[in-house]
């Protein structure tokens, strides 16, 4: 049995989290420590578990390890001082809204030799993996381009809670919490970007970005587009590569591609089989003692990051990011 401490409820998926481990026989959750100290009680209760008003009595309860849904730009020490108790860290992301505060924890986690795990969803979903096992065997030929949105209502619907809006805790808006999923997706299929170049828009007032776009060009001359909103309705997530060869298209649960024979759908048995959540995969690799699992490791947040810093500074300076 792994014993795990939850680290605040900030996050709009940490309930969700603490919903999946209540559910899963290898671990129980036995700490909880919030910034918000009312909160945090309240939620302990809700788990059967015991609340911590001081965060070092929490690391020095009898957990394992720590899932961390508190404000982004808290992880830096939080997540430290984590590693630094021995504690198997999975956090959600982005690791750090900085470098610096990304790189700073990675080191910290690697002198401890802790596992890790960030939760980067759809690089497990069998439809990424199959897009990425086509790009890898040559199929869709030389990769010239490549597309990811994820957008929602959230704000022209009202339905973000009012703190996701405070820069201080979030670090961003749109792109850094949504927008962290086509950085992401991008990355995982070809790697650190060498420029990046961003939009950023505000239309309906609030102080963080509602709507963005970040171009990114990575090796080989392949330039891939980052769309994401809090400002649009009825969108599914799209995925697209191109290619000399072909191309393939992912319009929310439908996998389409062209590869010399026209447009066909992809028969869902062809799918690579799912390793299972970031979560699920967390679980394991701390009950066997491995550092990280592929893909949702420290070498993943840290390009993220350096992404996700660069498209911010791009849109502030008007110019282009060179990584």
């Amino acid at each position: 049995m792994l014993n795990i401490g939850l680290i605040s409820k900030w996050h709009v998926h940490a309930d969700g989290y603490a919903k999946q481990l209540q559910n899963d026989p290898r671990v129980k959750t036995t700490a909880v420590w919030d910034e918000d100290p009312a909160r945090g009680e309240e939620w302990a209760n809700e788990l059967g578990a015991q609340f911590f008003t001081d965060y070092d009595a929490f690391l020095a309860a009898d957990i394992a390890a720590v899932v961390c849904d508190s404000p982004t730009t808290m992880h830096r020490p939080l997540l430290i001082a984590a590693a630094k108790a021995g504690k198997h860290i999975f956090t959600e992301k982005l690791l750090a809204t900085t470098t610096e505060d990304a790189e700073a924890i990675a080191a910290a986690i690697r002198e401890a030799g802790v596992t890790f795990t960030i939760s980067l969803p759809v690089k497990c979903q069998p439809a990424t993996l199959y897009v990425k096992q086509l790009i890898e065997t040559g199929k869709l030929g030389q990769i010239t381009g490549a597309r990811f949105r994820r957008s929602h209502s959230g704000i022209s619907n009202n339905w973000l809670p009012e703190r996701w809006f405070n820069v201080a805790d979030t670090g961003g808006g749109a792109m850094m919490d949504l927008g962290a999923h086509p950085v992401y997706v991008m990355s995982g299929l070809f790697g650190a970007p060498k420029r990046v170049t961003a939009l950023m828009s505000n239309t309906f007032g609030t102080t963080s970005d509602e709507n963005a776009i970040a171009l990114a060009e990575f090796e080989g001359g392949v330039l891939a587009t980052m769309e994401t909103a809090f400002v649009t309705e009825g969108v599914p997530d799209i995925l697209e590569v191109y290619g000399t060869g072909g191309a393939v298209y992912l319009r929310g649960w439908s996998l389409m591609q062209n590869i010399g024979d026209g447009m066909e759908e992809v028969d869902t048995d062809l799918l690579p089989e799912s390793p299972g959540d970031p979560m699920q995969q967390f679980i394991q690799c701390c009950l066997d003692s491995t550092a990280e699992p592929p893909g949702l490791g420290l070498k993943d947040a840290l390009v993220m990051t350096r992404i996700m810093e660069a498209a911010y500074a791009s849109d502030a300076s008007g110019g282009t990011v060179v990584l």
